[in-house]
C-alpha cells in the first residue's frame, strides 16, 4: 500500500470512508457486502472482496491497492457508480483528487489538491471553469 498523506499529516482515509459510510445507509452487514462485491464484467469470478478486508478497509487499515476488477466489484458491492469508487481510490491511495467543473461537464484530476494553498486551488478551480468553456468540435 502507498501512504498517502492528508494535509493534518495523517493517512488519507477517501475510499476507507466511502466503504463506511455506505455500508451503513445500505444496512448490510460485512458478510453481504462480500457477497455483493461481484465484478459485472467478471461474474464467474464471484465476490472479489473477503468481509475481513472490507472491514480493515474501513477501519483505514493496511490492504493492497485495488485494481480495476476489485474497484468494478466494490462499486456494485457498494451500489455506487465506478467512478465514485475510482475517485475515492486515486485520493486514498495516490493522494489524487478530481476537481470538477461548477456544471460537472469537466473533471480534472490534480496530485495533492487538497494540500495546495487556497489560492492555488482557486486557480485550479479557474483552470477547470476555463476548460468548460472551449467550444468542442
Amino acid at each position: 500500500m502507498i501512504a498517502v498523506t492528508a494535509r493534518d499529516g495523517g493517512p488519507r482515509t477517501d475510499l476507507s470512508d466511502l466503504v463506511r459510510r455506505r455500508r451503513l445507509e445500505l444496512g448490510l452487514s460485512w458478510r453481504s457486502l462480500s457477497a455483493a462485491c461481484v465484478d459485472p464484467e467478471q461474474k464467474e469470478r464471484g465476490s472479489l472482496w473477503g468481509r475481513t478486508t472490507l472491514d480493515t478497509l474501513s477501519r483505514g487499515g493496511h490492504i493492497k491497492t485495488p485494481k480495476l476488477p476489485e474497484l468494478r466489484a466494490l462499486a456494485a458491492g457498494l451500489q455506487l457508480t465506478l467512478g465514485e469508487v475510482q475517485e475515492a481510490n486515486g485520493s486514498q491511495f495516490y493522494g489524487v483528487d478530481t476537481v470538477w467543473s461548477a456544471d460537472g461537464e469537466v473533471r480534472a484530476l490534480v496530485e495533492g489538491y487538497r494540500e495546495m494553498s487556497p489560492e492555488d486551488q482557486v486557480r485550479v478551480r479557474e483552470f477547470v471553469e476555463s476548460r468548460r468553456r472551449v467550444k468542442r468540435v
